[in-house]
C-alpha cells in the first residue's frame, strides 16, 4: 500500500518523464519546511529532491497560501541559475497541475546547512559575505529593463506568506507600534524594484564548495529590495543572541553581508535602501517572537531579550546597518551585565 506523498512523488516523476513506477526505489520525507511537503526520491540510481506546496502551513496559527506559489519558486531557481551559475541547483522540471517540481538532491561530505553550523557554534567561514553577494547579484539583474517579470507578479502571495503573518499579525500584539508595522507592510506590498526571494534564511542555504545554494523561494515576487537583506540579517541577530560563544563573529557577519550586498546596488541610492533595511530589521526580530512563525530555538529568556531590543530599536530607529549593529552590541552588553 502506498501513502499519499509516495503517490504524489510517483505522479510527478512520471509527469516529468524521469521514470515509472518500476523505476521508483524509495521515497524519503525530508524535514525542515512548514509550507511544503519535501522528499528525497530515488529513481533507479538517481536521487531527486521533490517539493509540493501546501495550502495550509504547518504552524499553530491558521496560515494559508495559494499553492501556485510553487511555480514562482521554480522560476526563481531558474533565474538564480542564470545569474549565479556557480551556485545553481540543477532543475528537472515543474508540474503546474501537481504544484510540484523536481531538482537536484544536494548532498556530499563537504555540504552543510548554514543554520546547523551556527547553532553548533561553529565560527563563520565567510558564509554571510557570499550570500550577500549572491542576493545582490540577483537583485541587480532583476532590476534591469529587459528582465522578464511575468512569473513574479505575486504581491498578494507575498502578503499572505510574509506581510500578514510577520507584520500585521504581530501588530495585534503591540498596539503602540502597530502603525509602524503596518507602514512597513505597505512599503513592502507596494515595492516592485527587484526580484525578492522572500525567505533568505540559513535554514534554506546549503554551503557547497564555499558557495551558497539558496533554496525555498516560495515567496518570490517583484518587491522592495529591503526585505531579503533584512530577513537574512535577522537570522544572524537571533543566532547571536542564542549562541554567545560566536556572538562577536556573527555580529561581524552582519556587516560583511551588508558590505557585499551593498556593492551590487545599482537600481537606487544605497543610503535609502540601507535605511529601510535598518528600520525593517527590528520589526522582523519582533515578528519571530510574536508573529505566526516564532523562532523555535530561543527559550523564554531569549525571546524576552530579543523582544526588548526590537521594541527599543523601533522606538529609537537607526538608519544604517553599522548603527544597527552598534546598538545591538550595546543592548546585548547591557543585558549581560
Amino acid at each position: 500500500m502506498t501513502h499519499p506523498l509516495e503517490d504524489r512523488c510517483l505522479g510527478l516523476i512520471e509527469d516529468l518523464g524521469l521514470g515509472t513506477a518500476q523505476d521508483l526505489k524509495a521515497v524519503t520525507p525530508l524535514a525542515g519546511g512548514v509550507a511544503s511537503d519535501i522528499a528525497m526520491v530515488q529513481v533507479n540510481d538517481i536521487s531527486y529532491c521533490v517539493k509540493f506546496a501546501l495550502p495550509r502551513l504547518k504552524v499553530a496559527a491558521e496560515w494559508c497560501a495559494p499553492v501556485h506559489r510553487n511555480a514562482a519558486e521554480f522560476a526563481w531557481l531558474k533565474v538564480a541559475a542564470d545569474v549565479v551559475p556557480e551556485s545553481a541547483v540543477r532543475l528537472f522540471g515543474q508540474s503546474e497541475t501537481m504544484h510540484g517540481f523536481a531538482m537536484e538532491y544536494v548532498a556530499g561530505d563537504k555540504v552543510y546547512l548554514w543554520k546547523t553550523a551556527m547553532l553548533q557554534g561553529k565560527r563563520p567561514c565567510g558564509e554571510a559575505q557570499v550570500v550577500g553577494d549572491m542576493i545582490g547579484r540577483i537583485h541587480a539583474a532583476s532590476a534591469k529593463s529587459g528582465f522578464d517579470r511575468s512569473a513574479f507578479r505575486n504581491r498578494d502571495d507575498f502578503h499572505a506568506l510574509r506581510i500578514e503573518p510577520y507584520l500585521s499579525f504581530t501588530a495585534g500584539f503591540h498596539p503602540r507600534i502597530a502603525s509602524q508595522l503596518e507602514t512597513l507592510g505597505e512599503m513592502l506590498y507596494e515595492g516592485e524594484a527587484v526580484l525578492v526571494h522572500g525567505d533568505v534564511s540559513p535554514k534554506n542555504i546549503l554551503m557547497r564548495d564555499g558557495g551558497p545554494v539558496i533554496l525555498d523561494a516560495e515567496c518570490a515576487t517583484m518587491g522592495d529590495a529591503s526585505f531579503d537583506p533584512a530577513f537574512c540579517l535577522n537570522h544572524l541577530v537571533l543566532k547571536a543572541v542564542h549562541v554567545p560563544s560566536i556572538r562577536t563573529d556573527l555580529l561581524s557577519s552582519i556587516e560583511q553581508f551588508w558590505s557585499a550586498y551593498a556593492s551590487r546596488i545599482s537600481w537606487e541610492e544605497p543610503a535609502g535602501l540601507e535605511s529601510r533595511v535598518s528600520q525593517l530589521l527590528p520589526a522582523l526580530m519582533l515578528a519571530r517572537i510574536d508573529g505566526k512563525s516564532p523562532v523555535e530555538y530561543l527559550d523564554a529568556g531569549g525571546k524576552d531579550r530579543v523582544r526588548a531590543i526590537a521594541l527599543s530599536l523601533m522606538t529609537d530607529p537607526v538608519s544604517s546597518v553599522a548603527d544597527f549593529t552598534a546598538a545591538l552590541r550595546a543592548h546585548l552588553k547591557e543585558q549581560d551585565e
